[in-house]
Order: C-alpha cells, then sequence, then structure tokens
C-alpha cells in the first residue's frame, strides 16, 4: 500500500489528542455532573430505537440499577420499569460517560471522574470497574448482582477515595502496562497492579485490608474503565475540529455498533452489530450470542486495544484464530502518531475515517460475548471488525457537510 498523506484536518484534530493530559480526580456523579434525570440511566453504544429493541442483558443491567438506587423494591418490579419506559435509557456517550458491556450507569451511582489537565473544560465520567464476581456489566438479573455492585460501591469506593490524594495520572500507568504486556482493554493486568500500589502507597497507615487486595488480585481488569475514560477524554479534544474524520466515539449496544467523528459531534452513525468472533462455552449454540456491546471499543476507536495487540503476545495467543491476517498492517497504518506523555511506550494513536477507508477496514475490536438471553452473563471473548459502511456513511456525512477551501 502506498504512504497515505493524512488530511490537514485530522492532523489538527490529532494535535489536540496528542496533548491531552487525562487526570483521574476523583468521583461524581451523573445526576450531579451532567444532569441526568432520577429515572435516566445510560448505557453503552448509541440510542436503541425503540423500548421493545433493548437487549436484555441492558434490561437486566438496568433492573440491577434500580434496585442499587432504590427507584424499585425488587429486580422483577425493576424490570416492569425498565420495559413500559417508566425507567429511560439513553447512551452514555451522549453525557461524556462511558461504560462497559452491558453495565448501565444510574444517576447517583459514583463515578470516576477524569478529566484533561491540559485543556481543562474535558471531562469523562466512568464506573468503577466491577472486577471478579457478579458485575453488573455481565447483564445478569440476580440479587448478588445487587450485592456486589453495593460492595463495589462501599468497601471498595473506600479503599480508592482514600488513595487518591489529589488525583492521579493515567497515560504513565497506562504506558507502563503497555511495555509489560499489556493492550489496555482486553489485558490490563500491569497496569492494575500498577494503580493499585499507587493507591495502596497512599492510604494513610499503609493498611489495606485482605478483602480488598484480594480482589484487585483476582480483579486484572480494574484499570480498564479509568482507562476508558482517560481515552474519551482525549477524543473529546478533538470533538468540533471542522472536517476532520477523526474518531472520537465508538462503542456498541447489543443491537447497533456506533461511531462519531469529530467534525460531526454528537451524531451517530451505525450498523446492525454483528457478534465478535470468537469461542464461547461448549454446547452453547451460537444465537446465543448477543451482538458487539460496550463502550470499551472507544480504545481501539483511539488505536490502542486490539489495535496494539502486538505488543500484548498473550493475548495474541488468546485470539490468534481469529485476528484477521492484516492486524499488524492495520495497527500500522490506520493511526497517525504517538502522545507526547507515552514515555516507557510510546504507541501510535488517533484514527481517522479516511486512513480507514484509504486502507479498506477499520479498526478491530477485542470485546467480552455476552449471553444474549441475559442469564449466562460473558460466555466468551472475541474480535470484533466493524463493517466498513459505518466509516463510508460517516465519511459521506462529513463530506456534505463540510466545503474545504483553498489549499495555499
Amino acid at each position: 500500500m502506498t504512504e497515505f498523506n493524512h488530511h490537514p484536518k485530522d492532523l489538527l484534530a490529532f494535535d489536540r489528542i496528542s496533548v491531552a493530559q487525562p487526570f483521574w480526580r476523583g468521583f461524581e456523579t451523573a445526576k450531579n455532573q451532567v444532569g441526568i434525570d432520577d429515572n435516566v440511566f445510560l448505557h453503552a453504544g448509541p440510542a436503541f430505537t425503540t423500548i421493545d429493541e433493548i437487549c436484555q442483558p441492558i434490561v437486566n443491567s438496568a433492573a440491577v440499577g434500580a434496585v442499587f438506587e432504590g427507584l424499585a423494591k425488587n429486580l422483577d418490579d425493576a424490570i416492569d420499569m425498565v420495559r413500559s419506559g417508566e425507567i429511560i435509557l439513553k447512551p452514555a456517550q451522549d453525557f461524556n460517560v462511558v461504560t462497559p458491556l452491558a453495565a448501565v450507569v444510574t444517576p447517583k451511582m459514583p463515578l470516576h471522574y477524569v478529566y484533561d489537565g491540559n485543556h481543562g473544560n474535558q471531562f469523562c465520567l466512568t464506573p468503577i470497574n466491577g472486577g471478579t464476581g457478579p458485575a453488573i456489566r455481565l447483564g445478569q438479573k440476580s440479587d448478588e448482582a445487587v450485592e456486589h455492585l453495593r460492595w463495589i460501591n462501599g468497601p471498595v469506593l473506600d479503599f480508592m477515595v482514600s488513595g487518591l490524594g489529589e488525583g492521579v495520572e493515567l497515560i504513565p500507568i497506562a504506558s507502563s502496562g503497555l511495555r509489560h504486556g499489556d493492550d489496555c482493554h482486553g489485558r490490563t493486568i500491569a497496569a492494575t497492579k500498577c494503580l493499585f500500589d499507587e493507591l495502596a502507597s497512599r492510604v494513610r497507615g499503609g493498611v489495606v485490608s485482605s478483602e480488598i487486595s484480594e480482589f484487585f488480585g483476582k480483579s486484572p481488569s480494574m484499570f480498564l474503565n479509568l482507562w476508558m475514560a482517560a481515552t474519551k477524554t482525549m477524543m473529546l479534544a478533538a470533538e468540533g475540529v471542522t472536517g476532520s474524520s477523526m474518531i472520537t466515539a465508538m462503542g456498541g449496544n447489543g443491537v447497533r455498533m456506533g461511531l462519531q467523528i469529530a467534525g460531526l459531534p454528537g451524531q451517530w452513525f451505525t450498523e446492525m452489530a454483528a457478534p465478535p468472533n470468537g469461542e464461547i462455552q461448549e454446547q452453547l449454540s451460537d444465537d446465543r450470542r448477543l451482538g458487539a456491546i460496550g463502550d470499551s471499543a472507544v480504545v481501539e476507536g483511539l488505536g490502542l486495544g486490539a489495535m496494539q495487540i502486538s505488543g500484548a503476545p498473550e493475548q495474541v495467543k488468546v485470539f490468534k484464530n481469529v485476528l484477521p491476517d492484516d492486524f499488524e498492517a492495520r495497527s500500522e497504518a490506520l493511526k497517525i502518531g504517538a502522545h507526547y506523555d507515552f514515555t516507557e511506550a510510546a504507541p501510535k494513536i488517533g484514527i481517522p475515517l479516511r486512513s480507514s477507508l484509504n486502507f479498506g477496514a477499520g479498526p478491530i475490536v477485542a470485546l467480552g460475548i455476552i449471553d444474549k438471553a441475559g442469564e449466562l452473563g460473558r460466555i466468551g471473548g472475541g474480535i470484533y471488525d466493524p463493517p466498513l459502511s459505518i466509516f463510508a456513511s460517516a465519511m459521506d456525512a462529513l463530506d456534505r457537510s463540510y466545503e474545504p477551501g483553498p489549499i495555499l
């Protein structure tokens, strides 16, 4: 393939991304920070077109969230509230929030507050990762999921608050993780350990309960949600650059996969979401696979995760049978350049649609595969390869909205 010269507007958007500095400063709620009503819950990916379209795992998670919030006495009543429209579901990224897999964000749930220390006015919120156990991201309707959510937002939250201090800069942790074999999405083992060690070192008296230590030790994805918020915060630095095709949002809701670009802020471009390609539990039929789901796709939309999988040998082993033959070529061709604050590892980031359309393929995304019936939770993991039609339709809309001036 011939060398592709990036469009000036995409380079401008990348310049803004490359100096963004995401910091985890504390915790906020969606009600306080973005003003959602008490009956509005936020989900991954683009909007559902009807109530009936909402996939069962998100209905289940919304029910868990309703009991957690105190809006419903039990899960059955909560399900009725979702199915009747009494609880309203909206896309998280439309409110500067990102959420993994089938997890919903409720109005009063404590959320990581991540902001851009350089630009100042950019921020993103995300729930605490549920780690191991019956986490809300798995989309199961159970009292155990409610209790686990309360525990995450009780003892785990208290530990994080006690060690946060003035805040944590997130790129150095991600950079260190990349150097030690993470990809910052499917594998965040090294970054999670770095995060825990940093927080534990700041706790007054140096005392960390054995329960919390054990939980972090068994939950290698605890850094992921923070990194999703950091990624989205960097993307938001590019939002509003007229004529830029830089990806600024990406995610699936189990029914549709969607994305947004810098030059058309707030506009989703979507296609029906096929399930990720990967192995699932034995004896399960393929129709139990839910379509691609989760806002964690923003990590690949920026250029990490599966788009940096060559630097994560253990992830390559996991997905070797389902990675497209050109995955290394895509990683090199689709991205623009390095971020200034990545020091231990300096991956290229920033993916404009123009790069994907020039190459003939978009960024691949590593995602968990969720049980469509909402009973078994995560049933496998795989690689999702978004249809090029999403990128083409967004690029067509951008071309129609933007009249480039003469190049001087």
